[in-house]
This record gives structure tokens, sequence and C-alpha cells, in this order.
């Protein structure tokens, strides 16, 4: 809103400032006031309790003081577990990369061969992306059995909902320039696709396929809860038989882990970007 000039009895003109904030609509007022009462309402149905909050304080410096030191003594069996995990999320990731690519393309409003194609790939995606990991590790352990096969399996399956979305809307917005001068010159469509529309979106496809990276080594740490293999079943024995100066160590190599991931992805993508 502009600012305007007013004319005081004395003469002078003063310039009054814009508010700061416009006055909202009472439909929006409405909105805040049930989106408040229904943040009320879940405080009381998730049992929040400032005084259980307090009382557990002790419980936690009971945990820290058992926890620390941390036990070394089987960090062999911790550092494969932890290998497991990592091994897990890479091979994980790069099928579900794989798998996103051309399945991208059919997800692709611009490159999909037809609409039907479209529609069925977006919700094959949708699907995938939209059940938990968690919940797809449960189906593969019954599926193939327990072990890190179920956990890989249900990481690609993740990747693939999470990259094929991104991938789908980043070939939609490439440059179409490259893609016209194609077309004019008689083209197929795959051909405009690998030669004008992936190369030009293949950075943003190395930068999201580094944050699946991230993404997945932090699902395997919890996938190994349910049987699907990875670092995660040493620290819930761990923690079942109150071996807490055990389950520190693991913590703390996860948190290396994860760290090292996230350091060496955000220098890649420094790189690729």
């Amino acid at each position: 809103m502009p600012s305007r000039a007013e004319e005081l009895p004395n003469g002078r003109r003063e310039t009054r400032l814009p508010p700061r904030f416009s006055r909202p609509h009472p439909l929006t007022w409405l909105a805040w006031v049930i989106l408040a009462a229904f943040f009320i309402v879940s405080l009381e149905g998730t049992n929040w309790s400032f005084t259980d909050l307090a009382e557990g304080v002790p419980a936690l410096g009971r945990f820290l003081s058992k926890a620390f030191p941390p036990d070394l003594e089987r960090i062999d069996a911790v550092l494969w577990a932890l290998l497991e995990t990592f091994q897990m999320a890479l091979v994980g990731m790069v099928v579900g990369v794989l798998i996103s690519l051309p399945l991208a393309v059919l997800a692709s409003r611009k490159h999909s061969p037809a609409k039907a194609t479209y529609v069925a790939a977006r919700g094959l995606i949708a699907l995938f992306r939209v059940v938990p990991d968690l919940v797809w590790a449960l189906i593969f352990v019954v599926t193939v059995g327990l072990g890190p096969f179920a956990g890989t399996l249900a990481l690609a399956v993740d990747t693939i909902g999470f990259c094929g979305r991104f991938f789908a809307e980043t070939m939609e917005e490439v440059d179409e320039g490259p893609q016209k001068a194609l077309d004019a010159i008689g083209a197929s469509r795959s051909g405009v696709v690998a030669c004008a529309v992936l190369p030009a979106a293949l950075p943003s496809f190395i930068n999201t396929s580094l944050f699946a990276l991230e993404k997945a080594v932090r699902s395997s740490v919890v996938l190994g809860l349910v049987g699907a293999g990875g670092i995660g079943i040493e620290l819930k024995v761990a923690m079942d038989f109150f071996e807490f100066d055990q389950a520190a160590t693991i913590i703390l190599c996860i948190f290396v882990l994860i760290l090292a991931v996230e350091r060496v992805s955000s220098w890649a993508r420094t790189k690729v970007m």
C-alpha cells in the first residue's frame, strides 16, 4: 500500500506510512480461531504435560549416567551393522533412482505418451510416497523374510516415491527452447527427452538423489526395529536389556554416519550446482 501525505492544521504536510499489517478478513479470523481451538484439543489428546516432562528429567539424568562412558566392548559388531546400514541406504537409493527416471518421464505431463499413462504413473508414485517406509519394511519382511534385503527394498520404494515426483516436476520446468528445436527437425518424443530434457534436468536429478541418500540413511536406522536389517536391531536389543552404555555407543556411531553423509552430500551438491 503506497504512503500518502496529509496536511496538518498548522499547514505542514506529513507523510503517513502504510499500516504494517492489513486487517484480516473475518473468515481468516474464524480460521485462526478454529486452528487455535484444534491445537488446544490436540494438546489434551496427546496428554501433553509439563509436569510429566519435569518429573522425567531425573530419569533422563539416570539414563545419561548409565550411558556414559559408552561401552566399546562390541564396537566391531556395531561397526559391521553400521556398514550394513549404509549399504542398505546406498543400494536402496541407487535402485530407487534408476526406477524413478523412466517412471518420472511417464509421470511428466509434457512428456508422457498418453493421459492414462500419466495418471497411472502419478498414482503409483503417490502410493509409494504416502505409505511410510516403515510400513513398506513390514510388508517386505513378510514377503522376503527378515534381514537387510527387506529393508533395502523398502528404501528403494520410498526413494521412488520421493525422486519420482521431483524428477517429473523438474522435467516439466526445463527450458522448452531446445525441445522445440528438436521437434522442428522431426525428432521423436524419446529423442527429445534423451537429448534435451534429461541433460537440462541432470543437475537437479543429482541434487535430489543426494537428498534421497541422506533420507535413506536416516530411514535405514529405524528399519532395523522391525527386523529389516541394519543397526536398528542392535539399538533395540541394547535398550531392551537396559545396556544403555552400549546403546550410547550405537547412537554415537549413527550420529557420526549421518553427519558424514550429510557433509559429503552437501559438498557434492555445491560442486554439481
